[in-house]
């Protein structure tokens, strides 16, 4: 397997505080990798980082052989392989579900309309929402919203996607909905990135797993290892609490 992403050394700064100190981390082509952690840990900035909507001071970040930095020019051809879905949905509310699937293909990947309403379709087929094309966001459940988030970031075809805590802002009875699109996106073979507490996930997907505490990566393993085993006490502490 060949690395996508590679992060050595990275550090990174909110004026006097250090959110991520020497973050070294390899992610091979269709790698799933879960990150936990307690809240302030820095797993979302860690992911943030990967697609330049946070910019990290020191060391480096290589994406698909590609060095992101304030002198990386094409910036967007970066982000248009490394989709992302938030905690929030971050839909436009007035642009129909199917618009707001299609508007970076037609923008951003200049493709035309016909053929950007084509992917779009496959894309909300794929997450089970085709039916929900000509609504409007406000009108679909806050899981169907996510899906719809997922449905949009695959439109772009990326190489890799990241999770940012996509469950947390969800009703109980529609985090299954949602996982079970990302389930299916792994079996497909997806390089995933997932910040996520639904460790009944972590446990059915991910190849790997990694602890942050403190702005650190204090652990990577083997997600039968990182749960049957866990080597650091930290680890273990926060493993207790949350299973």
């Amino acid at each position: 397997m060949s690395k996508i992403i590679e992060l050595k050394n990275v550090n990174k700064w909110f004026d006097k505080f250090q959110a991520l100190k020497d973050v070294n981390l390899e992610v091979n082509q269709q790698e799933k990798i879960v990150i936990c952690g307690p809240s302030g840990s820095g797993k979302s900035t860690l992911i943030r980082c990967i697609n330049r909507l946070e910019e990290h001071q020191d060391g480096q970040i290589i994406v698909d052989g590609k060095e992101i930095s304030d002198k990386t020019k094409d910036i967007e051809k970066i982000r248009a392989e490394v989709g992302m879905v938030f905690q929030q949905f971050n839909l436009f509310p007035h642009l129909s579900i199917l618009d707001n699937c299609t508007l970076a293909p037609i923008w951003v990947k200049k493709l035309p309309k016909k053929q950007a309403e084509e992917i779009a379709m496959e894309n909300l087929e794929r997450v089970q929402i085709a039916d929900q094309a000509k609504k409007f966001p406000g009108q679909l459940s806050g899981g169907q919203q996510q899906r719809c988030a997922l449905a949009r970031a695959l439109c772009m075809k990326p190489k890799i996607m990241l999770f940012d805590e996509p469950t947390s802002a969800l009703d109980p009875e529609m985090i299954k909905e949602v996982l079970d699109a990302m389930v299916d996106l792994a079996k497909a073979g997806m390089t995933m990135i997932v910040v996520t507490h639904e460790m009944g996930f972590a446990k059915e997907v991910a190849d790997n797993m990694i602890f942050m505490d403190e702005g650190r990566i204090v652990e990577k393993a083997k997600t039968k290892d990182f749960f049957n085993n866990p080597k650091s006490d930290r680890t273990k502490l926060f493993l207790s609490q949350i299973l």
